[in-house]
Order: C-alpha cells, then sequence, then structure tokens
C-alpha cells in the first residue's frame, strides 16, 4: 500500500467468535466513525485489498463491507480515486431497528387503535 497522507484507516477490531459475519462488524464500526466524526466526509479509506490485507480477511469481505456502506450512502467509490466518506448516513440510510427507536423516543405514534379482522386476528393501526 502507498502511504498516501490524507488517507485514514478506519479503528476496526474484528472478533471472529463473534455471531455477528466479519463484513457486518467492519459495516458498524465504519459507520460509527463516520457518526461520530472520527471519519470526516472526503476522508479517504484504504482499498479493499489494504483493508483487507490491515485486517487478514479476504478481500470480499471487505468488498462486502464497502459495497453495503455504498448503499447506505457513507461512502462512494470510484475506480482510480479510491474510496470516500461521504460524510454522515443519509436519514434514509438508517436501519429500521434505528428508525423504530428514534420514532418511539419521539412518542409517535400517540394512539394505537386495535380493531380484529373476520378471523379475529388483531390489526393494529398506529397514528
Amino acid at each position: 500500500m502507498k502511504a498516501r497522507p490524507d488517507m485514514r484507516v478506519p479503528c476496526v477490531i474484528l472478533n471472529r467468535g463473534a455471531g455477528e459475519p466479519l463484513h457486518r462488524q467492519i459495516v458498524r464500526q465504519i459507520a460509527a466513525a463516520v457518526a461520530d466524526g472520527t471519519l470526516g466526509a472526503e476522508a479517504h479509506l484504504p482499498s479493499s485489498r489494504s483493508l483487507a490485507k490491515i485486517l487478514r480477511v479476504s478481500r470480499n469481505t471487505v468488498v462486502t463491507a464497502y459495497d453495503e456502506l455504498a448503499a447506505n450512502g457513507l461512502i462512494r467509490a470510484m475506480r482510480g480515486s479510491g474510496v470516500r466518506v461521504n460524510g454522515t448516513a443519509p436519514l434514509s440510510g438508517m436501519p429500521l431497528a434505528g428508525m423504530r427507536g428514534l420514532i418511539e423516543a419521539a412518542h409517535f405514534p400517540a394512539n394505537v387503535l386495535r380493531i380484529e379482522d373476520s378471523d379475529a386476528n388483531p390489526i393494529y393501526i398506529r397514528y
């Protein structure tokens, strides 16, 4: 890996014995670094080959993680330019579990209507 003064290597600690896949651990930790400002907007990240070598994982693992981060709008990879951080994640890229906690913290919805279908199965309408 060529030394680049503007390259930021994210602090990623992998727990190989955890039930969470390695690529998800990488995604979670890089996303957290972007969210807390450790990795600022436009920061250069290592190539997939370089990060795989640093973390001692398969390049496919890093490619999968980078693809997921790009799909969530956190990073962008351009051939010849490397991988860069976009900045903070767009709200639409937030996982559903994160959105649910955000919505519940805002005390929304205020009301829940419980009705039953013809088979007596409950249906909840939140408004």
